[in-house]
């Protein structure tokens, strides 16, 4: 998928006003970790994933 990590999936179903994959990123990136959510159209799951060169302790320099 694009070299991205994949850190979690959530199923795309969720209760209604619940947004799992979000909090789950949302927390990651208050851990400092640049997480953003995507939707797998092929498996009806939202991925929370990191693009390469984002992980923590990747050097930019």
């Amino acid at each position: 998928m694009n070299g991205r990590t994949v850190l979690e999936r959530f199923p795309a179903g969720g209760p209604r006003g619940s947004w799992p994959a979000e909090e789950f990123a949302q927390a990651r990136r208050l851990e400092g970790l640049p997480a953003e959510v995507v939707m797998d159209l092929a498996s009806d799951m939202f991925l929370v994933v990191v693009r390469p060169g984002d992980a923590v302790g990747d050097a930019a320099a």
